[in-house]
C-alpha cells in the first residue's frame, strides 16, 4: 500500500444512509415496468430463475418491502468513514457495553452487505441479553468491501482480497485496536485468510465459515468426506458457477443490465441464495424475504452490481486452497455449504486449530441463515484468544 495519506484521510467520520424519495420512486417506476422474459422450458430450476419465483420476488419488492424500515435499522448501528489507501471504506462500529470486549473484525462476501450481520451484532456485542456470558463480549467492526455497498468503488484493478486486508488491518489499527480478531464466510473469509496470513501487529486469530483448505493438489485416493468435497467443488465451478463465472470474465458486461434493470438485479442475487442455502426448493425457506431484499437494495440504491461483482474479475487465479496458517483458526462447517469440507484437510491447512464446529443445518450464508448459532460459534471458537 501506499502511503500518501493526507491528515483528512485519516479522519473518520460519522455516516448515516439517506436515499433520497426519489430514487425509490424510480425504483417503483423501473419495477412497475419490468419487460419479462418468456417462460423458461424446464419444470425445474436447471436454467436459472423461474418465472414465477421472479415475479412473486419483484411483486414483494414493490408492494410488500420498506425500505426505510431497513434504513432505520441500519442507522441505528453507529456508521463511519475513512479513506484508506485512496479509497473510502464504509464500515459500522459498535462497542460492547461490557469492559475488556475483544474487538471483532466481520467481513461479508457477495452477494452480501453490512446489513448480513445485522442479527449478529447484539448476540456479539452483549451476549449476556441473549443467555450468554460478559466475557464473551466483542466490539464489533462491518466493513463495506471496495465496490460494495456505501463503500467507495475502486477507480483502477488491484483491489485483491490481499489488498483488502491490508486495508482493514490499517482499519483496525486506526480505530485504536492493539488486540483483535476476524471472521468472515464466502469472499469475507477469503479476505479473512489473507489477514491471517499477513498477520498484522494485532490479530490474534480469526474465525472462518467457508474455509480455503483444499490440498494443493488433490490426492488420488480419496475418502468419502474428501471425494464429496471434490464433487461439491466441481459443482460450485460447473452447475452452480454462472454468476461466478460471468462477473470473473465479464463483470463490467452483466453491469450494463443490473444496473438499468431492479428485476434483474433482484433475480441475479436470489438466484445465489436459491442455489447455495439449505433450503427444500425456495431461497426464503431458510432466510426472509425482507433479509434477501436488503442486499438487493443495497445493491440496486449504491449502483454497485458492477463494481461488487469485480471482485471476481480481482481474484480470478484465486482457488479454493487457501495459504497454510499458523495463528489459531477456529472454523465451522455447515453442511448444505457447497463445497463442504473434511476435517482432515482443514486440520491440514491450519497448524494452530482451535476449533471445528459442525452445524446440524445450515449452507453457504450462514450469517443469514443461522445467525444465533453463529454467533455462539464465533464466541466458542475464539474464547482461548481473550487474555
Amino acid at each position: 500500500m501506499s502511503d500518501t495519506r493526507s491528515a483528512a484521510d485519516d479522519e473518520i467520520r460519522p455516516f448515516r444512509i439517506a436515499v433520497p424519495d426519489v430514487d425509490i420512486l424510480d425504483l417503483h417506476r423501473r419495477l412497475d415496468a419490468t419487460r419479462w422474459p418468456d417462460p423458461e422450458t424446464v419444470p425445474d430450476g436447471s436454467q436459472g430463475v423461474r418465472t414465477e419465483q421472479a415475479r412473486a420476488l419483484v411483486d414483494w419488492w414493490r408492494h410488500r418491502y420498506d425500505w426505510r424500515r431497513t434504513e432505520t435499522r441500519l442507522n441505528s448501528f453507529p456508521q463511519f468513514t475513512t479513506v484508506i489507501d485512496g479509497l473510502e471504506v464504509h464500515f459500522l462500529h459498535i462497542r460492547s457495553p461490557h469492559p475488556n470486549a475483544l474487538p471483532l473484525l466481520l467481513t461479508h462476501g457477495w452477494p452480501g452487505s453490512v446489513a448480513d450481520f445485522a442479527d449478529l451484532i447484539g448476540p456479539l456485542t452483549d451476549p449476556v441479553a441473549s443467555g450468554g456470558h460478559a466475557e464473551d463480549a466483542f466490539d464489533v467492526i462491518v466493513p463495506s468491501l471496495p465496490g460494495f455497498g456505501f463503500s467507495g468503488k475502486p477507480t483502477a484493478p488491484g483491489w485483491s482480497v490481499d489488498r483488502i486486508a491490508a486495508a482493514w488491518a490499517v482499519l483496525m489499527d486506526r480505530l485504536g485496536y492493539r488486540e483483535w480478531a476476524a471472521h468472515g464466510g464466502d469472499w469475507g473469509a477469503a479476505v479473512t485468510t489473507a489477514l491471517g496470513a499477513r498477520r498484522p501487529d494485532g490479530l490474534l486469530g480469526v474465525h472462518l465459515s467457508t474455509p480455503y483448505a483444499f490440498p494443493a493438489e488433490i490426492p488420488s485416493a480419496l475418502s468419502p468426506a474428501e471425494r464429496r468435497a471434490v464433487d461439491g467443488l466441481a459443482q460450485y465451478a460447473g452447475s452452480l458457477g454462472g454468476a461466478n463465472h460471468v462477473q470473473g470474465t465479464v463483470p463490467q458486461t452483466v453491469g450494463y443490465g443490473l444496473a438499468d434493470s431492479p428485476a434483474g438485479q433482484a433475480a441475479w442475487i436470489w438466484d445465489k441464495y436459491e442455489s447455495k442455502t439449505d433450503n427444500a426448493g425456495r431461497a426464503e425457506d431458510p432466510i426472509a424475504i425482507d433479509r434477501m431484499l436488503d442486499t438487493i437494495a443495497i445493491s440496486w440504491f449504491t449502483n454497485s452490481a458492477a463494481s461488487s461483482a469485480r471482485i471476481y474479475w480481482e481474484n480470478r487465479t484465486a482457488t479454493m486452497a487457501g495459504p497454510h496458517l499458523d495463528l489459531p483458526v477456529a472454523v465451522t462447517v455447515f453442511p448444505r455449504d457447497i463445497p463442504v469440507l473434511p476435517r482432515t484437510w482443514i486440520e491440514d491447512a491450519y497448524s494452530d486449530l482451535v476449533h471445528v464446529g459442525e452445524a446440524e443445518r445450515g449452507g453457504h450464508f450462514a450469517a443469514l441463515e443461522m445467525p444465533a448459532f453463529l454467533a455462539s460459534e464465533i464466541r466458542t471458537g475464539l474464547r482461548g484468544l481473550r487474555a
